[in-house]
Parts: structure tokens; C-alpha cells; sequence
């Protein structure tokens, strides 16, 4: 016994997912039930304030009955903020309404035929067409925009920037397709 307060250790136990893991072990100083509060108050009967007062005074010159938590020494300099669960995101509506629209479907991404005289010559030697195409579309959008715009399987793409700002790609088509062919379908000679 320590000042007349009876010693109870209690572990604390906090179950993370379905193993028990122990986080701390705590002592601590409780008053016996006998110095607790009656269980039942009498409302009826009003005690004496100045009897209150004395009783209140004497309590504080005999000290407290439990003791302090003593502080946890740290021996780190560093301090990591403790790891916190972390739920999964379930929103009750979607906050953006509409999915995004596609701004480069084909017909952005393809913007014309290249009709020059080099350009013809690549449409003869090398089975190849030549487009001018979006600044933003990649080689796999103008494979997937002529493919789909012309019915045609294409063997490579190869693209270049132009001084004048805009996008350049010569489109090699596969062998069993002539390029002269599909420029005569696409309108270009």
C-alpha cells in the first residue's frame, strides 16, 4: 500500500489486424473503491458548504492520492511522426461528374496529308506516307490514327519537328500495301 491507494497494473492490449500486439505497459496509483463516491446520491439533503471547504482543504494538505505519469525519456534526436491506418477512399458521390473527353481522337491527331515533291518521291521509293500531325501526338496515336482512318497496317512511324513549329511523320506501311494505292484512295495525287 502507497499512500492507503491500492497498485493495479494493467496492460493495454490494441488487436492490429488479427495478431495481438502488446503496445505498453502502464502503472498506475487508484484510490480503493471505498474512497470512491457512494453510489447513489441523496439530492434530498444539502451539505454544509463550509464543511465542504474544510473537508476540500484537508484533502489538498494530505497530498493527492495517485501520482504523476513520470515522462518518457527520449534518447533519439530525431522525431518520426507515428505510422497511422490509412483507410481506403470511398466517396459517397464522384466529385468530377463527367469521365474527361479524348482531345486527341484520329481526326485531331491527323491533320493532313504532306503533298510536296519530296513527299511524293517517299509515297514511290519507300512505300511511305507522309502526314502533318498533331504537336501532342506520339508515334503509337498516329499508328493507331491512320490504322483506324484508312484500314491499313502500318510497319513504323517516324516523326521530326519542323522549324516552323508544326509535326512531321512519315508512316511506312507493311509490304503487302502499296502506299501509291492508298494516296489514291485518300485523295492526295
Amino acid at each position: 500500500m502507497q499512500n492507503s491507494a491500492s497498485i493495479q497494473i494493467y496492460v493495454i492490449f490494441i488487436s492490429k489486424t488479427l495478431n495481438q500486439q502488446l503496445l505498453s505497459v502502464r502503472v498506475g496509483f487508484f484510490a480503493p473503491y471505498s474512497a470512491m463516491a457512494p453510489a447513489k446520491a441523496d439530492l434530498t439533503k444539502k451539505k454544509d458548504p463550509k464543511a465542504q471547504a474544510v473537508k476540500a482543504a484537508k484533502a489538498v494538505k494530505s497530498g493527492s492520492t495517485f501520482k504523476k505519469k513520470s515522462s518518457k525519456i527520449r534518447t533519439k534526436v530525431t522525431f518520426h511522426r507515428p505510422k497511422t491506418l490509412k483507410k481506403d477512399r470511398n466517396p459517397k458521390y464522384p466529385r468530377i461528374s463527367a469521365p474527361g473527353r479524348n482531345r486527341l481522337d484520329q481526326y485531331q491527331v491527323l491533320k493532313c496529308p504532306l503533298t510536296t515533291e519530296s513527299a511524293m518521291k517517299k509515297i514511290e521509293d519507300n512505300n511511305t506516307l507522309v502526314f502533318i500531325v498533331d504537336i501532342h501526338a506520339d508515334k503509337k496515336k498516329i499508328k493507331d490514327a491512320v490504322k483506324k482512318m484508312y484500314d491499313i497496317q502500318i510497319k513504323k512511324v517516324n516523326t521530326l519537328i519542323r522549324p516552323n513549329g508544326t509535326k512531321k511523320a512519315y508512316v511506312r506501311l507493311t509490304p503487302d500495301y502499296d502506299a501509291l494505292d492508298v494516296a489514291n484512295k485518300i485523295g492526295i495525287i
